[in-house]
This record gives structure tokens, C-alpha cells and sequence, in this order.
């Protein structure tokens, strides 16, 4: 039996490096509440040159630190405790939490994202192309939740489907993307943290995509939640292939076809995609990895196995590996597009604009 192991790679997912430190007399007074914050809160906030500032009621604490850059806030005589990152933090949406007095909490001023397999608070720090994710006055489309019963794990399990903005009125089938989370998160990041959703509707608004489904699962099958602990993909495999693909084509109006089918996933979940696209070749037509790995001719085999590859990450993620894939895929004739998010590292900017490159390439 097939065995992965997985050593932490994922942690990276929660810990964003900050970019080259500035001296703090170059920090601009005009930080803003984050988006991501809840109904009235002011704190966290963010400034225009991505630096993120905190402010936590704890009167009777000793010590107060944010693991974004490692924070240590002061205190001050009205109980907050307040500081501002050492340096700017990289653009798009970081996981933190905060630690007061060693123990672990989250910050009750913004939203909680799972991941790092557990809740996490989340910042956005505004990018400068954040309009190909933004909210936008167009069609949307839905995100539905599913549940299905899979036989092999002896449990019901949940999905969430995205179904384009033209799907509630009509007869047309679609095409469908299966797209995986990372390590440590779960079936709502693509949606919620990675707005796969609002990337989807604008790309269709543009016209720049061919509408299709997108189904996102939780990507574990046992209790391996903890890095360093074995993960077996064959029984996640049998879970997606077996179970999830006839449920959603039995339940919604797909065209339930290799030729209309992809798969994707980022970082753990591109091993998940590699592995399981290479075993169930008739099932996938288009193949993405999004800081996943990548694939080699001699991994595939004959070109016609696949109509269209994927493969991304950050330009902090050892892209030269990515490049040089992409060339020896093509030379041998494979059908492949490969993409470096810049000033990115592992984290969910990377995997939008992964997104909204892989997106247009599929089913044409």
C-alpha cells in the first residue's frame, strides 16, 4: 500500500515571512481595519504599505505575542496590548493566532479560517491585483453543500459545489473541476479563504472561461491530522473516484466524461492530484498542480493520456523547479502551462492567481 508522509510541509501555511524589514520611522500612519475583521471591530489593521498592527484587551496577561513576524505587543496602563509587525507582510491572506502567556488563542477582532488543522484567524494584506478575486456588481454563482454517504469510510461526508451564475436557469450540462485544499485545512478553504468562487464569476463575466462546476472535498479519509503522521492517498482516492464523481454526476447536470473532468489541488493536495491523476488517467483530462509538485515526461507516459497540464507556485517556492518541468513536459510533446505568482510564497495569493491562470485552459 501507497504511503505518504508528510513532515511539516504544510506548516508553511500559517507562517508568512515578512518582506525586507524597514526602520519603523518609515511606517505610515494610515492603517485601515482589515477586511477580514468582524462587524465593528477596528483591530487588526493594515496600512498601504502592508505592514499589520494589533490591539488585544488582556489586562491580567504577562506577555502577548503574534506570530506574524513574531510579534511581542506592549502593554499599556488601559489593559490593551498593542504593536505593529517589524516589517511589511506579503500581500493576500495569511493565517495567525496570538500566544498570551503560552497558551494559544485567536484574535476575537477578525474571522476565523480553518486551517494548520485547526480555526485560525485570518488578515488580508490588499494586493495589487486583487480585482480578479474582488466583489464585484455581476452574476454570481452559488455554493452549495452536499452531503453523500461513502461506503468505504462508513460515514456521510461533505462536499460544497460551485455552480456557475447561468446554472439555476437552464438545461445545460457542465464541465467539472475537483479542486483540493492544503494540509490542514478542509472543504472550505477553496471558497472561503481562496475565493475560488468570486474568481470563477468574474473570469465567466469577462468571458475569459468556459463556465464549469467546481467540487471541493475534504481531502483526509483517517485521523492524520498532526504533520509527521502517515497518510494513505489510495483511501482518499477511492473516496473521490468511486464515491464523491458518481454523486455529483448523478445530482447535478454534468457531462460526466473524462474529456470534461479536471482535477487540481494545492500543495498537499497537488500530491493528492499527482497521485491519483496518474493512477485514474481515463477519469481526469486536465491536471493542476498548485505548489504540488510537478510532473516528469516518464511519470505519464504516453501524451495522449492527458489534454491539458497545470503546474504553479510562488516565486519564493523554488519556481526553477517549475520552469524546468514545464520545458521537459513540453519538449516531449505534453500539452502543459506552467505559472510563477511573484513575491508570493506558499500561501492562498499564489493559489488565486494559480487559479485564475489554470481556469481559462481548461475544457476548450
Amino acid at each position: 500500500m501507497k504511503r505518504l508522509i508528510f513532515t511539516g510541509l504544510c506548516a508553511l501555511l500559517w507562517c508568512a515571512l515578512p518582506a525586507a524589514a524597514q526602520d519603523a520611522a518609515t511606517v505610515r500612519e494610515d492603517f485601515k481595519p482589515s477586511e477580514l475583521n468582524q462587524l465593528g471591530q477596528d483591530y487588526p489593521m493594515v496600512n498601504s504599505q502592508g505592514y499589520a498592527r494589533f490591539r488585544i484587551k488582556a489586562p491580567e496577561a504577562s506577555s502577548v505575542i503574534v506570530n506574524l513576524g513574531n510579534t511581542v505587543l506592549q502593554k499599556g496602563e488601559d489593559g490593551y496590548w498593542t504593536g505593529t509587525t517589524a516589517a511589511p507582510l506579503d500581500e493576500g491572506f495569511h493565517y495567525y493566532h496570538l500566544t498570551i502567556d503560552g497558551g494559544v488563542f485567536n484574535d476575537p477582532g477578525t474571522h476565523n479560517y480553518y486551517g494548520s488543522t485547526r480555526w485560525e484567524s485570518g488578515i488580508e494584506i490588499p494586493a495589487h491585483d486583487a480585482d480578479f478575486y474582488a466583489m464585484k456588481n455581476i452574476p454570481h454563482g452559488q455554493v452549495h453543500q452536499i452531503l453523500f454517504w461513502s461506503e468505504s469510510t462508513s460515514q456521510v461526508r461533505k462536499a460544497f459545489v460551485y455552480t456557475p451564475p447561468q446554472y439555476e436557469n437552464g438545461s445545460k450540462e457542465y464541465p467539472v473541476l475537483y479542486l483540493q485544499h492544503g494540509w490542514g485545512e478542509n472543504e472550505y478553504a477553496w471558497w472561503n479563504q481562496g475565493k475560488a468562487n468570486l474568481i470563477m464569476d468574474n473570469l465567466i463575466a469577462e468571458g475569459k472561461i468556459e463556465p464549469f462546476l467546481i467540487v471541493m472535498t475534504y481531502g483526509m479519509t483517517n485521523e492524520a491530522r498532526l504533520a509527521g503522521r502517515q497518510f494513505d492517498y489510495k483511501e482518499f482516492e477511492t473516496v473521490l473516484c468511486d464515491e464523491l464523481v458518481p454523486y455529483v454526476d448523478s445530482h447535478f447536470r454534468t457531462r460526466a466524461d473524462k474529456a470534461h473532468r479536471a482535477m487540481a489541488g494545492l500543495s498537499m493536495g497537488g500530491m493528492e492530484t499527482r497521485n491519483i491523476t496518474l493512477d485514474r488517467p481515463e477519469m481526469f483530462a486536465y491536471w493542476g498542480l498548485l505548489s504540488g509538485g510537478v510532473y516528469m515526461p516518464d511519470d505519464i507516459g504516453d501524451p495522449k493520456r492527458v489534454q491539458g497540464i497545470f503546474i504553479g507556485c510562488g516565486s519564493k517556492e523554488n519556481p526553477d523547479r517549475i520552469r524546468q518541468a514545464a520545458q521537459a513536459l513540453k519538449s516531449a510533446g505534453y500539452p502543459v502551462k506552467a505559472y510563477v505568482s511573484e513575491g508570493t510564497a506558499h500561501e492562498f495569493l499564489t493559489w488565486r492567481r494559480c487559479l485564475y491562470q489554470m481556469a481559462p485552459m481548461l475544457f476548450r
